[in-house]
């Protein structure tokens, strides 16, 4: 290599290495500018892409779809949200967030004592195996889990063969005949639907609770024992405040994953419709995505509603 080339080489290190160290010295003065930095994909992601689809969808809702040509008609209006005061439309929305809450409600139920277990009561290799029996579900395909749910709740299913053989089957049959979960079967019923939805988005309630919990300070239950307060009252005025977060969180994921979905309750469950399933139908079968991108705004304005409850609730003070 000649003298000339290896002056060149080392003369572009050295100008290399000055702007490094300039851009360092910098940073190291302007210590905002590192994070701003870091933050600009986010934001641009946030930003272009979350908000910018949202935009575009409540710009969508204002036009209209034009009945004999079936093109989309970009007129502003609002003929789709007038339409959504309809009756029929009013009681899909109404049994939607009637679901949600109902699945939201039993999900916390049922999580809550597990995690609170998992975050107080367990250690080590019983933790794991706890950790890994509710995480386990999330192992397997969404639509793999669903339609092992069909076939258990089938009328000629796992869980009619075990009802039949604890004859319990007039337990089964009385609460099929009822008028608002019941249905031919288990698998073609509200209830149905009901179970399927509890057993999705349970995961996602027990962990942000369990994890809520294990960041109670020891000292604080400690205290409250000294100061000889009950166990019972110990739960309810320190330990289930400095959960709420966890609890809101957890609730926000069953509530608004419940509202949306479409597939759970077009696999199981009769021929009632809910948000999701209209929000489909209306933009791939009947193509009227106007009216799709103003139904699936209710979702929207409901979850913030939830979340805005909850916050008057004081359910994100802990944060």
């Amino acid at each position: 290599m000649s003298g000339a080339r290896v002056s060149a080489i080392n003369a572009g290190a050295q100008i290399g290495a000055g702007l490094g160290d300039r851009l360092s010295t910098h940073l190291l003065r302007r210590q905002y500018l590192l994070p701003m930095l870091l933050l600009i994909p986010p934001l641009l992601w946030f930003g272009v892409i979350y908000l910018g689809s949202l935009f575009t969808l409540l710009a969508q809702s204002f036009f209209r779809l034009d009945d004999f040509s079936g093109t989309i008609v970009y007129e502003i209006g609002l003929q789709n949200f007038i339409a959504l005061l309809e009756p029929a439309n009013l009681d899909v929305i109404r049994r939607s967030i009637v679901m949600a809450t109902l699945v939201t409600i039993a999900s916390v139920s049922i999580g809550f004592p597990l995690a609170y277990m998992m975050a107080r009561y367990t250690r080590g290799t019983t933790k794991a195996i706890l950790y890994v029996a509710v995480m386990l579900p999330l192992w397997s395909s969404y639509l793999v889990r669903l339609y092992a749910w069909k076939l258990l709740l089938a009328k000629e299913g796992a869980i009619a063969w075990l009802v039949t053989q604890l004859h319990l089957s007039w337990l089964l049959e009385a609460i099929l005949s009822a008028p608002v979960v019941g249905g031919n079967s288990l698998s073609f019923s509200p209830l149905g639907t009901f179970i399927v939805f509890v057993y999705m988005w349970l995961p996602f309630v027990i962990l942000p609770i369990q994890a809520s919990i294990e960041r109670i300070p020891p000292s604080l239950i400690e205290a409250s024992a000294d100061l000889g307060a009950h166990p019972r009252r110990t739960f309810w005025t320190v330990i289930l405040p400095l959960a709420m977060p966890g609890i809101a969180a957890g609730s926000i994921f069953s509530f608004s994953l419940t509202l949306g979905d479409y597939i759970i309750p077009q696999v199981i469950g009769n021929s009632t419709l809910f948000i999701g399933q209209v929000v489909y139908r209306q933009q791939g079968i009947a193509g009227n995505l106007p009216f799709a991108a103003a139904f699936s705004i209710a979702p929207i304005i409901i979850i913030a509603i939830y979340l805005w409850l909850a916050k008057r609730k004081g359910a994100f003070d802990a944060l």
